[in-house]
């Protein structure tokens, strides 16, 4: 069969549209970690994967919204740092990765928080120390509140103190709904400090690969739904007795947060790591050597019932330039 002029033009322009996005396909898939498989549980009726590795005090990493845990932790260098010295445990957190993905919000909000009960009910231990990032600083901050009796220590980073006002209520829905839809985050990477303007073409890409390669649409807008659950209030933060960092990057839109939640809780030491935003904080030096720093503080100390060691110190430790 011949083709006209007008179709090799047509046919010529829809190969150079295609290209790319066949090009960033081929890139991201060559990029993405492979998969560690560990083992699943059920949590009351949703399966979650996790993984356990390592010996020692146990540590439970929580990672962020529409990511995974290898992702988070795993790709970032933070969990081989962390496997020579403790026992370190990293769920899917439902919704994400290799865990169920149930679409009604009230499987989200509270149950994630159980879920952490749950998976250290599942592995008989009775205490750890919780890390969490981004939407799962939320989900620790949470447990903070409601299980201070499994926690040995926390660490909300990436996240700080939100309540669920009318105006988060409506904030949360309209980025549920930019994502069900698949327009990218909305709102929400104005709110992380990711600029407010419209994103490039590189980066419509990668966040249209985010939604629709990576995550289940659907499940990201019920845990954003069910998040206003998450919300902590100012009298549990001044009862607070667990020993709690909180660590944000200086250029990361939950800053102000982070700092509004270190001005109210107890027990409660804020580090800003320099030059950190809310993606690559997690990522950097500096976070790692400040989380390290913490952690075995409150080994040193075990019978304290505040963050152990000097704050200025830690804080030094954690803003030193890379």
């Amino acid at each position: 069969m011949r083709f006209s002029g007008k179709k090799k033009w047509i046919a010529g322009c829809g190969v150079l549209v295609l290209a790319p996005v066949v090009f960033m396909s081929l890139w991201v898939w060559s990029i993405t970690p492979e998969r560690v498989e560990g083992a699943c549980f059920d949590s009351a009726g949703v399966r979650i994967h996790y993984t356990d590795e390592g010996q020692g005090t146990p540590v439970l990493l929580v990672h962020g919204l529409a990511v995974n845990a290898d992702v988070q932790w795993r790709w970032r260098g933070l969990m081989q740092l962390l496997t020579k010295d403790y026992r370190v445990i990293a769920l899917d957190t439902r919704g994400h990765g290799l865990s169920d993905k149930p679409h009604d919000p009230a499987m989200y909000g509270i149950q994630m928080v159980e879920d952490i009960v749950r998976l250290l009910d599942h592995l008989h231990i009775e205490k750890a120390h919780v890390v969490g990032y981004s939407f799962g600083g939320f989900i620790t901050l949470k447990l903070v509140a409601t299980h201070p009796e499994r926690l040995l220590s926390a660490a909300v980073c990436g996240a700080g103190w939100e309540q669920p006002t009318e105006e988060n209520l409506v904030f949360g829905e309209a980025v549920a709904q930019a994502m069900e839809k698949g327009k990218g985050f909305g709102p929400l990477n104005k709110r992380l400090g990711l600029g407010d303007g419209p994103p490039p073409l590189y980066e419509k890409l990668v966040m249209k690969l985010a939604l629709y390669y990576f995550n289940d649409r659907r499940a990201l807008a019920a845990t954003m739904r069910g998040g206003l659950e998450l919300a902590v209030s100012e009298e549990e933060l001044r009862a607070n007795r667990v020993p709690v960092l909180v660590m944000v990057g200086s250029k990361d839109g939950l800053r102000p947060d982070s700092e509004e939640l270190a001005k109210r809780m107890a027990n409660c030491a804020l580090v800003i790591v320099e030059g950190g935003g809310h993606i690559n904080t997690s990522g950097k030096t500096a976070f790692h050597t400040g989380l390290l720093s913490f952690l075995a503080r409150q080994a040193a100390s075990p019978d304290k019932k505040e963050p152990s060691g000097e704050v200025a110190d830690l804080a030094k430790v954690c803003t030193a330039p890379l």
